[in-house]
């Protein structure tokens, strides 16, 4: 199979979807691998390190659709790609189809075999390759939230740990999974008086077992919600559901009763985003307020540590793209039921239920197509 890697085009991203040594490993496995120029650069990952590792560099995005039988991404594909997917490509990277019916449509049209990184999922309801890129956005969601609580970024002047005789601030994450766990990690380091709120008992038992006593884990409902943002100086958004739009879950009247200059980080942006209020921002342009409040809604949030998460992102993704090379994607999808969940849109089908509902399309079972 020919594999290629894309350079990143959407505003500000300087991942890249697999490192040299990633190369090395797809070569070792009897394949031929295309990199376009200066993919790795923004990741300080350079054009003759993957040739050293076996990698033909390729001038133009144009030359590896027309080439290459799976393209591998980081970010959805964007408008001036539309047109390069082919039939029966395989594309494998982040979609978030869920908050994206113009590019479900673009997807479905082409005929290719979309297979989204974000809905592969183990048997035990984990999502390995949203994993690494979690831990990544929520521990920066604590960095940012402290940041722009400074006074000069418009927020109201709060360390987050306080000092000796001055109380700490508080921050407030809703959702503890994989995102919620890591920001709850840096925010109790920091000294913050901490609230995790989650749906599962289970999990509420787990972070109380492992998390320092300046950790409260609560049970989640929209009055615990409406109580804590009141008190909150920094509230994380940390919800996922599979696949799907995330629940708005702060609305735009709880904003009127929080403390002017807190910050909402809005990590589940990807999916639409769980703050009534919240829209995506960029790197170079990630805040706004609304009554008051300071939002960061990035949607690309492990991009600004690109080095730190492409080599994250490839110690995920790896595995599965030399699965689905060495086997094709019936064959793959068919043997490894993990990859099977990852199948979103294929040759024309909306094969992800969760996406299928988001905008009333027609839902078909990979099964019938394999």
């Amino acid at each position: 199979m020919i594999v290629g890697i894309l350079k990143e085009i959407k505003a500000e991203e300087n991942r890249v979807s697999m490192t040299p040594a990633g190369v090395e490993v797809i070569k070792q496995n009897g394949h031929a691998i295309l990199v376009e120029k200066s993919a790795g650069g923004g990741s300080g990952f350079h054009d003759a390190a993957y040739e050293k590792a076996g990698a033909e560099i390729v001038e133009n995005p144009k030359e590896i659709f027309q080439r290459a039988d799976m393209v591998m991404h980081v970010k959805e594909p964007l408008p001036p790609e539309y047109d390069l997917i082919r039939k029966d490509q395989i594309v494998f990277t982040y979609l978030h189809l869920a908050a994206a019916e113009e590019l479900t449509h673009i997807l479905i049209k082409s005929n290719a075999v979309n297979i989204a990184y974000e809905t592969i999922q183990t048997a035990d309801g984990s999502l390995p390759l949203l994993t690494p890129m979690s831990e990544v956005a929520g521990r920066m969601a604590i960095q940012q939230g402290a940041k722009y609580l400074e006074m000069a970024q418009g927020g109201r002047g709060v360390l987050l740990g306080g000092v000796p005789g001055v109380d700490p601030g508080t921050v407030v994450i809703i959702g503890g999974g994989i995102v919620g766990i890591n920001a709850a990690k840096m925010a109790c380091g920091l000294g913050a008086k901490v609230y995790v709120l989650d749906l599962n008992l289970e999990r509420l038992r787990y972070l109380s077992d492992v998390m320092p006593a300046n950790c409260f884990p609560l049970m989640a409902s929209p009055a615990a919600i409406r109580k804590l943002v009141r008190e909150a100086d920094v509230v994380v958004g940390a919800v996922l559901v599979t696949g799907a739009k995330a629940p708005k879950l702060v609305t735009r009247d709880m904003l009127k009763t929080m403390k002017k200059g807190a910050v909402l980080v809005d990590v589940a942006i990807d999916q639409g985003g769980c703050f009534e209020t919240s829209r995506p921002t960029t790197h170079s342009d990630p805040i706004f307020t609304v009554d008051g409040i300071v939002h960061y809604c990035v949607a690309n949030m492990p991009g600004g540590v690109a080095k730190t998460s492409t080599m994250a992102l490839t110690n995920a993704t790896l595995p599965y793209a030399v699965e689905i090379a060495n086997k094709g994607w019936k064959r793959a999808i068919q043997e490894n039921p993990e990859i099977k969940l990852g199948a979103n849109v294929v040759k024309g089908k909306v094969t992800y239920k969760a996406v299928a509902d988001a905008f009333g399309l027609e839902y078909t079972p990979i099964d019938s197509l394999i």
